[in-house]
């Protein structure tokens, strides 16, 4: 073999010693005899194509060629796909019923098979941290950012008619490769350890044009389940990227966007800097069309975004299903399309036998045959680009009973047509298309605008021609659902998104589009910088072109409506009291069980604990307005002192002062033996103790320390809230059942204010939250002082009651804050 090498050696360096002595022609020839016998020489271990592949292969064509010979799994690999790169999307597909299936998507990562020598590299290809290829800065990139090596492969064949190489791939999904299985993290959530290969295996691999699919089985061992094992179906999608990324358009936070992010080192900076870009689909305008885009006119993309719906989607919802995808044409017309958007039925099996909604070429609405009272739309973008693939809508059947549940207790007060568990198809399928349109929104990369509700006065929501025409929110992409402000003398109000003047696309939607896709041309990408600041320099005084998103900001909250939490609960709580009396009618008929009473009773009361917590959330609450440094204000401010009082007055009158209208004693004794105290007891004891939350207080403090009198300060809440509570000891009136249990509660909430610190909060949910170090903040120093106030006011109060049990409840109370104090004193 040394021999052999020496001559190899010799022979290559004689050869390109040669070439210099040749003319052009014989010195190509040359080089292609020398190829030809390194070809020879490094295929002569390899086998024969046709030993491999023959006529008992099953063969699929697409991408690679995949081929099954016996229980193996051949990738044919062209040369032109080399040093390509490609995107590898891991999903769930169907999961053991011991873990909970919260979402499908698992992971994303760029792949690239590389020739190495007679092997094949699979690498992931890494596109976090970046530098132009003309800067100096790009070799120090490339050399803290090696690609790590996934799997390599022996190249077991050549097919010469078609430039590919042959490998052998069942190994990679049959065996435990981390990067495309069961992520690690989620491993160790559920104890699962190492994979059992005896129970594991492929089920399918199928190739298309532009993407393979390997779908198999894996078989986790655990230490949490009976037989010792956890079963799993994933699916990897190996997509073909564009050899030429799309052009990248920067992301803005004061436009709502999902994004891909990555750090440039070769921005001339003094530090590396994070770029944000939207995730968007590739639309651009036909070369013959250009000049009639700058005229101002409508035209069609070169390709537009189209949704197919699913073979298995159920007739009768298709319209509504579709409606929904194609509302978004008003809003690409303000970015200058027309027709971007479409929504198809796919090919019948007659017509395209190999048509498959796995093919990354379609856009499928999924319909899912699922008890999860759910649709979601996620997407596949270009991490280079942020270029959306491919995007698939997962439709669960049972979105419409959370359609039924939301649509009967927020409008049937006012509204014929949702008084009933039942709902005629046209009113269900306006409520689907609703769904539709919100999920598309998502696919074309928008994110929920939970700020964009709070643009509208709430007595605009009683409006006639206002809901007409702008809806109840300036987005769909809000949480905003159906209108619960409107009351029954108000005449045609507008209920659902589906009925605005542009159904399910709001005033928002259309400026986020145009943001997101109008093409800008003949500009350098700072210009376009500029030019897309300035269109929201010019909305910035309009509330309805706000982006908000959801954290301790409570004008960015789901399921609201309005400007004014207090007045827009005031008017669904009024309609939730006409809801009641009626339950029994709307929801039973003869013959029946009362279930579906119990059911829609205790949505009933799912919607009265949304408007506590739309109100609970201003106290505490800080404003968030994105602004950049030209724009005049403050990015946080504080909710006004008045309003947080009034808050506060609001839950004492609502929620701790017990909401007798919720007990229905004609409901109740139809739907139970027994179960109303205590659910009265959790329900404001709950809200009692997101009110006396640390980080609500920790703000509530800064507040004070920044703003002085102009704050609603933690102990003037307090004061209100025991005044509040403890009415009754200040009127040396009788203490109710339910009010028992409220006090209870709250001596109970004072003592883990005394006792405990703050939990850890990471930093994922450092938006949601404020940090204090209790123990070096006055929170307890004022809730002691409260109890105190409260064991003096107790000992008053069992001077002059008659009450037996109001007695007993009060020298027990004593008797348990003393304990409280006395352990306060060592």
């Amino acid at each position: 073999m040394i021999c052999k090498h020496k001559f190899l050696v010799f022979f290559f360096f004689f050869a390109l010693n040669s070439i210099n002595k040749v003319n052009s022609q014989n010195r190509e020839e040359l080089i292609d005899a020398i190829r030809e016998a390194n070809e020879q020489n490094s295929t002569k271990d390899l086998k024969d194509y046709k030993e491999i592949i023959n006529e008992n292969t099953v063969t699929d064509l697409g991408l690679f060629d995949v081929h099954k010979v016996d229980e193996n799994f051949y990738f044919e690999i062209n040369d032109s796909l080399l040093n390509r790169e490609f995107l590898m999307v891991t999903r769930i597909v169907k999961m053991a019923r011991e873990i909970p299936l919260s979402r499908h998507k698992m992971s994303e990562q760029v792949l690239r098979w590389e020739k190495f020598n007679e092997k094949i590299l699979l690498r992931e290809a890494s596109y976090s941290v970046f530098a132009s290829d003309s800067l100096p800065m790009r070799e120090a990139v490339s050399n803290s950012n090696f690609e790590p090596i996934i799997a390599t492969f022996s190249i077991e064949a050549k097919n010469k008619s078609k430039n590919s190489l042959l490998i052998d791939v069942t190994e990679l999904f049959e065996r435990d490769v981390k990067s495309f299985g069961f992520p690690q993290s989620s491993r160790k959530t559920y104890n699962l350890s190492g994979l059992d290969t005896k129970l594991s295996f492929i089920e399918s691999i199928r190739s298309f044009p532009l993407n393979v699919e390997s779908r198999h089985i894996k078989t986790y061992r655990s230490s949490n389940t009976k037989n010792g094992v956890v079963s799993m179906v994933l699916n990897n999608s190996m997509i073909l990227l564009p050899k030429v990324p799309m052009k990248r358009r920067y992301f803005d936070q004061r436009v709502g966007w999902f994004t891909t992010s990555q750090t440039d080192y070769g921005i001339d900076n003094q530090e590396a800097e994070t770029v944000k870009y939207l995730d968007r689909w590739r639309l651009e305008v036909r070369d013959e069309d250009i000049e009639n885009f700058k005229n101002g006119e409508l035209v069609e993309p070169k390709k537009p975004i189209v949704y197919y719906l699913d073979r298995g989607t159920p007739k009768k919802w298709k319209k509504y299903i579709k409606q929904g995808i194609e509302d978004w044409q008003a809003a690409f017309e303000e970015a200058g399309f027309k027709n971007a958007i479409i929504a198809k039925d796919p090919p019948t099996k007659e017509e395209d036998p190999d048509w498959s909604p796995e093919d990354i070429r379609y856009s499928v609405v999924r319909y899912l045959a699922s008890p999860s009272l759910n649709a979601n739309g996620p997407h596949v973008s270009d991490p280079r680009s942020g270029e959306i693939i491919e995007s698939d809508i997962n439709w669960y059947h049972n979105v419409m009973k959370l359609l039924r549940n939301w649509y009967f207790v927020q409008t049937a007060a006012v509204n014929p047509k949702a008084r009933s568990t039942e709902f005629e198809d046209e009113v269900m399928g306006q409520l689907i298309r609703f769904v539709s349109a919100h999920e598309v929104g998502h696919t074309i990369g928008l994110p929920h605008n939970m700020g964009s509700s709070s643009a509208y006065p709430v007595d605009s929501l009683r409006s006639s021609s206002f809901t007409k025409k702008y809806g109840t929110a300036p987005s769909v992409m809000d949480y905003a659902r159906f209108n619960y402000v409107a009351q029954p003398e108000d005449e045609n109000v507008v209920l659902t998104p589906s009925e605005w003047e542009s159904p399910n696309v709001g005033v928002y939607d259309k400026f986020a589009v145009k943001w997101g896709y109008k093409p800008i041309l003949d500009v350098s990408q700072d210009e376009e910088i500029k030019i897309l600041k300035s269109w929201i320099i010019e909305k910035e005084n309009d509330m309805m072109y706000r982006f908000g998103s959801a954290g301790i900001d409570p004008s960015s909250q789901t399921e609201d409506l309005g400007d004014d939490a207090i007045k827009a609960s005031e008017y669904g709580i009024k309609n939730l009291k006409r809801i009641v009396p009626k339950l029994i009618d709307w929801t039973t008929e003869d013959g029946e069980t009362y279930d579906e009473l119990e059911y829609m009773y205790g949505q009933v009361l799912s919607q009265f604990r949304r408007y506590m917590g739309h109100v609970t959330n201003n106290i505490g609450g800080v404003y968030q307005y994105y602004k950049t440094a030209d724009q005049k204000g403050a990015v946080y401010s504080h909710v006004d002192k008045s309003f947080q009082k009034a808050c506060l007055i609001f839950l004492n009158q609502n929620l701790f002062k017990t909401p007798l209208w919720i007990i229905d004693k004609e409901i109740l004794t139809k739907i139970e033996f027994a179960g109303t105290i205590n659910r009265i007891r959790s329900m404001q004891s709950s809200y009692l103790n997101r009110l006396l939350d640390f980080g609500r207080i920790a703000r509530m403090i800064e507040n004070e320390a920044l703003n002085g009198d102009q704050a609603y300060s933690y102990i003037e809440m307090m004061s209100d809230l025991r005044k509040g509570i403890w009415n009754e000891i200040y009127q040396f009136s009788k203490i109710e059942t339910f009010r028992r249990n409220l006090q209870l509660a709250y001596i109970e909430r004072i003592e883990h204010l005394l006792k405990n610190e703050q939990d850890y909060v990471s930093p994922s949910y450092r938006n949601y939250t404020t940090t204090i170090k209790v123990s070096q903040s006055d929170i307890r120093a004022v809730a002691l002082s409260q109890i105190m106030t409260i064991e003096k006011d107790l000992s008053k109060y069992l001077k002059k009651t008659n009450d037996q049990m109001s007695k007993i409840h009060a020298q027990n109370l004593i008797i348990k804050i003393q304990g409280i104090i006395d352990m306060n004193r060592s």
